[in-house]
């Protein structure tokens, strides 16, 4: 996990939060009138209304899952190594005991959590986190009058990050509606119920402070980001409009202590519908699928490339029998729009592929070696992404550094089988990274393929250094095409001067 990661935390909750008194300041002109009128210094009626909807999610995490467990704890703590120390010996303690003189290893525990949801049907449909009940092997739910309901997984989508669960109720139970997130306006009132650090019930209140941030959690961020104090435990609860309507799902913040200093994140709504409906439905969601490993188009990609901007998305590596590669899309190619929709960056084009519906036909706008054409793909169904792993190898001998700062070596049949690569994987092997030099500042990294430098493929390591060395006279950054782990990406390399 990156020290940005580390730092997003995805369990919400609500602390009461202090409204400092209105200073009058003199305008040069009126602002826009804001439906709902001024900020409510009385949130008490708007609390009483909905907090009969909001409910506590308690879940158990089956023997074995207490790794899962512990990340959702973990999701939530800043990276003081004191602390760290201090947790792992407590964690150390509980988990081994000490006999004969011999630690032994004690026996699995099943790990518990909280969390927060909300009722959207009478009938008993509970939306909430995937972290908090996407991996738990028993669910209760807690209604703020104290009743208490086993609740049943009907669904959950890691991407998104958001899970459905059912409960049985004789009577109707009380529900909230999802509100217009596309009409959220930054400055406006929020409020936020949740189950901090299984308090209970908790009510806090703020302001929008910004939307669609990009908090590097999935490729389908698009947060809005409150104010209103959140902490552990507020995973899965409601952000709530002055109408009462629910905007966003809180589901993480930024803190470098563990509490909340003002910077909440939430799903809106606008995503989160589409998504509930299909987990409620179906218990999965259907995307759209291309078939494409994408990457950013950075300005050094763009520059070798001679795109004229950064915009879009650089196809990778287009997956076999997809339907990109039905389509005629190759690796290399630069995605500018979908259905005529402008695809600026890698998140757009995820977005708009994923919302098609599987089986329909989408007009794929790109670039292909400097020219503008359109092609037709008929989309496929997302499926479950496989994971390729390679165990870290030592290295071979370094072979001639060169002026990018990395050296190459063949792929020879004794580092295919240490670096667990197929036969239909060819290029030439980077032996070593010179540190801080312009390999090393674009990431590559030992044991790493080149495949590809400019428009053309590299068979062995003597065609790629010829291939370097012709590509180094353009005093360009050189796009060159790397395999690492199952995954192919590009990367801009400038040589350095003689």
């Amino acid at each position: 996990m990156t020290k940005t990661k580390s730092r997003i935390l995805a369990a919400l909750a609500v602390t009461t939060a202090l409204v400092a008194p209105a200073i009058a300041v003199p305008l040069l002109s009126a602002p826009p009138a804001v439906a709902g009128e001024a900020l409510p210094r009385d949130f008490s009626d708007l609390a009483a209304k909905v907090t009969p909807a909001v409910v506590n999610v308690a879940v158990t995490m089956k023997a074995g899952n207490d790794d899962d467990a512990m990340q959702m704890s973990d999701r939530d703590r800043s990276g003081n190594q004191q602390e760290m120390m201090e947790e792992f010996m407590r964690q150390f303690s509980e988990r081994f005991g000490q006999k004969g003189g011999r630690l032994q290893k004690a026996p699995p525990q099943k790990a518990q959590a909280v969390g927060t949801g909300f009722i959207i049907d009478p009938s008993g449909i509970v939306v909430t986190n995937f972290h908090v009940a996407g991996k738990a092997d028993s669910i209760t739910v807690t209604l703020s009058d104290g009743r208490k309901f086993p609740a049943k997984l009907l669904g959950g989508d890691e991407k998104t990050d958001l899970a459905v669960l059912k409960v049985e109720s004789d009577k109707k139970l009380p529900y909230v509606e999802f509100g217009d997130a596309s009409k959220v306006r930054v400055g406006q009132a929020v409020m936020a119920i949740g189950n901090p650090f299984g308090l209970g019930g908790t009510v806090t209140t703020g302001i929008v402070s910004a939307r669609g941030r990009d908090i590097q959690s999935g490729p389908f961020d698009d947060y809005i980001q409150t104010d209103a104090a959140i902490n552990r435990g507020n995973s899965g609860g409601p952000l709530f409009d002055m109408d009462g309507k629910v905007i966003g799902i809180n589901t993480a913040i930024f803190s470098p202590s563990g509490g909340s200093i003002g910077l909440g994140f939430a799903i809106p709504a606008s995503l989160a519908q589409p998504v509930v409906s299909q987990l409620k439905d179906h218990g999965r969601v259907e995307r759209g699928l291309l078939g494409v490993q994408i990457q950013p188009v950075t300005d050094e990609i763009a520059n070798s490339l001679s795109l004229g901007s950064s915009n879009g998305a650089l196809v990778a590596q287009v997956e076999p029998d997809s339907a990109a590669m039905k389509a005629g899309i190759k690796s290399g190619d630069v995605i500018k729009s979908v259905d005529g929709k402008d695809i600026a960056t890698v998140r757009d084009l995820t977005r708009t592929i994923a919302a098609a519906a599987p089986g329909s036909t989408v007009k794929v706008g790109l670039m292909r070696d400097g020219k503008d054409m359109t092609i037709s793909a008929k989309l496929g169904d997302s499926k479950p992404a496989k994971e390729a792993k390679a165990d870290e190898q030592k290295a071979p001998e370094k072979v001639s550094p060169g002026s990018f700062g990395f050296s190459l070596a063949p792929l020879s049949p004794d580092t295919r089988q240490q670096l667990g690569l197929k036969d239909s994987v060819n290029g030439a092997l980077i032996a070593a990274v010179e540190p801080g030099s312009p390999a090393d500042e674009q990431g590559l990294k030992a044991g790493d393929v080149l495949q590809q430098v400019g428009k053309e493929q590299v068979g062995d390591a003597k065609e790629a250094v010829a291939k370097l060395k012709d590509a180094k006279a353009s005093k360009k950054p050189v796009l060159m095409k790397i395999y690492r782990e199952g995954m192919t990406r590009f990367v801009a390399v400038s040589p350095r001067a003689a």
